[in-house]
């Protein structure tokens, strides 16, 4: 907590959401060492001293990062992000099932972020309905470019049986064409008879041609 209260802690490259940034915007930013050790590490049954760090972290703006903060660096004494180290426990426990879509966002607007395994699933189903390649999942997940392509079919053939299992639906474009196709007239070769359902269109006979044979006769 020195480390946090005392000055402000530049960046320190680790791959997180909830880097060092935050901390000189918190509030207990500033605070005497002593008394922020006072204040945020109370006695496990010191429920006056717990209620004073709670209510300090309530009118905190960077709780959330502080709270993500103390589970990626596995911190378990202390109030972190307004919540003791018996109420983080189960966020200890199920970290690694733990799923933040605002952290899955962080990841493809550029951020570097640690992902848990469940988070990590999620942005690799949504790597490839983004048709992303393999190196480029490579490079952003820090992974072997064999390995993101490993990756990328077993979702492909994830999506193929969960087609094969659901059923694909019909292609419109398919059907139009199919319709389009049986609306067409048939086409009769010379010498054969049209089909009496199909009426035969009138041909436009000129008048000289019909009124030939009278005139020889004249």
């Amino acid at each position: 907590m020195r480390h946090i209260t005392t000055h402000d802690t530049p960046a320190t490259g680790l791959r997180g959401i909830g880097d060092t940034s935050w901390q000189p915007r918190g509030a207990c930013h500033g605070m005497d060492p002593r008394d922020a050790d006072a204040v945020f590490f109370p006695l496990p049954r010191d429920h006056a001293a717990i209620a004073e760090a709670k209510e300090l972290c309530s009118l905190c703006p960077v709780r959330r990062d502080c709270l993500t903060y103390a589970l990626e660096h596995d911190l378990q004494e202390g109030v972190w992000g307004g919540l003791t180290e018996a109420e983080r426990r189960p966020w200890h426990k199920g970290l690694s099932q733990r799923l933040d879509y605002s952290r899955v966002i962080a990841f493809f607007n550029g951020r570097d972020v640690h992902l848990t395994e469940a988070e990590r699933a999620v942005v690799i189903d949504h790597a490839y309905v983004r048709g992303w390649r393999a190196d480029r999942l490579a490079a952003a997940l820090q992974i072997s470019h064999k390995h993101a392509r490993d990756l990328l079919r077993q979702v492909a053939n994830k999506v193929f049986d969960r087609d094969l299992t659901l059923g694909v639906p019909p292609n419109p474009y398919k059907k139009k064409g199919k319709q389009a196709a049986g609306n067409r007239p048939a086409v009769t070769r010379p010498g054969t008879k049209r089909p009496q359902h199909q009426p035969v269109e009138p041909r436009s006979v000129k008048s000289t041609s019909v009124q030939s044979p009278f005139g020889k006769a004249a």
